[in-house]
């Protein structure tokens, strides 16, 4: 015999169905609502952001010039060795690396160099500002991100435990004029974080006695370090570093300005498809920047930027010196004597010490320097500069590394993360990866314009400068005397025949 269900157990059951049903759809439905939430206010800013760029030529010098530094591109030497060298120190904006601590309304800087986002640009004079920046591969980026903090961290183990080592931090920093790298964005949210699981993986292998740890690969050496595989599947990793040159372009990191930001940017890690939207802005961005540098592209990237903004800085630097002396002059002309001029005008009366004479006789003969400078000298130091930077920073990474040995990154290590892990991280970071792809071209057709008109250059050169050149030289004005004399006659000749059929 069949055996009968109670007819309330069947009641039951079909409550049960028609409550999962209706779940499933109010979920659906509130899914569908969050999506068309995130599509507006994403769709909102991307049209506001494209509105609001100017429509002019940006590939000239303005007078302030902004230098984006997408964190682990490069962007340090490029500072250091080629920017320093172009600017000094007194045309420098103040900086934190972080946030903005000037009104630029008020200073007569040139210079800003920092790891703000593009938002940075609504405290700037957006008409009289100039950006450049610099990009890497997404994978080799977020490679260097985790060395990088992984590195930082790993100075502070030389304490004991964690507490001294963040007290001491703190007792330095508070003593110090400089920035820190703690005070620097992202690293002020990424060394912490990496410095927190150093010390708490130090402190297990302690209690379990463990000493000798032997491995292969440094990538994965979970007693010593967070695995990479753990680094970028975090939640901070998703927040500061996947997609981080896109974010940093559009303005929409972190650390932004915007008040819609944050919305902005976390629909577009929810909603995938949104991401287009904030791609298209940055690749506007990158149009209108005056220089557009690759990581890989080393040696090309250099001469790019010292024919296209080294060559701009110098000639205006020259032209703004010129211009001081010619106002300098007629001052001077009308106050022949200091002691005749206003002492509450006059720099020079807030010196107190030969020191602070000494100083600004130093800075005189560097901006000196900085404008009889060349393309050629600039080029010239900053091969120099670079050589020497990279030792110094080779020498540091050695030091910081012995601290979590035996993990020892490096390029060969780099070979045997798995492919699957590579195309993770190919797929964390889509947005980046068409970002660089579109800055790949328009490098390409800089650096093709840049070498076409050095070529043009050379050639020139190489022709007023040969023995043929000087005998071309000579000859020359004869030869445009005999032509023009030629053309006086034939206009005399054809003068008479005028003059002459007239009196016919």
């Amino acid at each position: 015999m069949r055996r009968m269900v109670h007819p309330t157990l069947k009641l039951m059951l079909l409550l049960l169905m028609l409550l999962g049903l209706v779940s499933i759809l109010v979920n659906a439905s509130s899914i569908q609502s969050d999506f068309g939430h995130c599509d507006r206010v994403v769709k909102r800013w991307a049209f506001s952001s494209l509105d609001q760029e100017i429509k002019e030529d940006r590939h000239t010098l303005r007078d302030l010039l902004f230098f984006l530094h997408v964190p682990r591109t490069g962007g340090r030497t490029y500072f250091h060795c080629f920017l320093k060298k172009l600017y000094s120190n007194n045309l420098e904006c103040p900086r934190s690396y972080d946030k903005l601590r000037f009104d630029p309304s008020k200073t007569k800087c040139r210079l800003l160099v920092t790891h703000d986002d593009y938002s940075m640009m609504s405290k700037l004079p957006n008409q009289r500002t100039s950006v450049v920046t610099i990009l890497r591969n997404p994978v080799d980026r977020v490679f260097s991100t985790y060395e990088f903090s992984i590195e930082v961290a790993a100075r502070f183990l030389l304490h004991p435990n964690l507490s001294s080592a963040i007290q001491m931090s703190g007792r330095v920093r508070s003593k110090t004029k400089g920035v820190s790298t703690l005070d620097i964005w992202p690293w002020k949210y990424l060394v912490p974080w990496m410095r927190e699981d150093l010390f708490a993986r130090r402190d297990a292998r302690i209690q379990k006695g463990s000493r000798d740890i032997k491995s292969n690969f440094s990538y994965d050496i979970e007693d010593i370090v967070m695995p990479l595989h753990k680094y970028i599947n975090d939640p901070v990793a998703h927040d500061i570093i996947h997609n981080g040159a896109t974010f940093q372009v559009a303005g929409l990191t972190n650390n932004s300005y915007l008040a819609e930001s944050h919305e902005v940017r976390h629909c577009v890690q929810k909603y995938r498809i949104l991401g287009d939207h904030v791609l298209q802005v940055a690749k506007n961005r990158l149009d209108n920047m005056l220089y557009v540098g690759l990581t890989e592209e080393h040696k090309e990237s250099a001469t790019v930027f010292a024919n296209v903004v080294g060559a701009q800085v110098i000639s205006q630097l020259r032209a703004s010196n010129t211009s001081m002396k010619s106002v300098s002059n007629k001052k001077s002309e009308q106050s022949p004597s200091i002691l005749d001029s206003d002492p509450d005008n006059n720099d020079h009366q807030n010196s107190s010490s030969d020191q602070n004479a000494g100083q600004l006789a130093s800075n005189e003969d560097g901006e000196a320097m900085k404008e009889n400078m060349t393309v050629e000298d600039l080029m010239e130091a900053y091969e120099g500069c670079i050589s020497s930077l990279r030792k110094t920073q080779a020498a540091r990474r050695t030091a910081s590394l012995k601290r979590i040995s035996p993990a020892n990154f490096s390029k060969e290590e780099r070979l045997q993360v798995p492919e699957m892990l590579l195309e993770q991280i190919r797929s964390l970071n889509h947005l980046d990866l068409e970002l660089y792809k579109y800055a790949q071209e328009i490098f390409e057709k800089r650096h093709k314009h840049t070498m076409e008109k050095l070529i043009t250059a050379e050639m020139w050169e190489s022709m007023f400068n040969n023995s043929y050149g000087g005998v071309f030289w000579k000859v020359f004005p004869l030869v445009m005397t005999i032509i023009l004399l030629f053309c006086l006659f034939v206009l005399f000749v054809n003068a008479r025949r005028r003059t002459s059929k007239v009196k016919i």
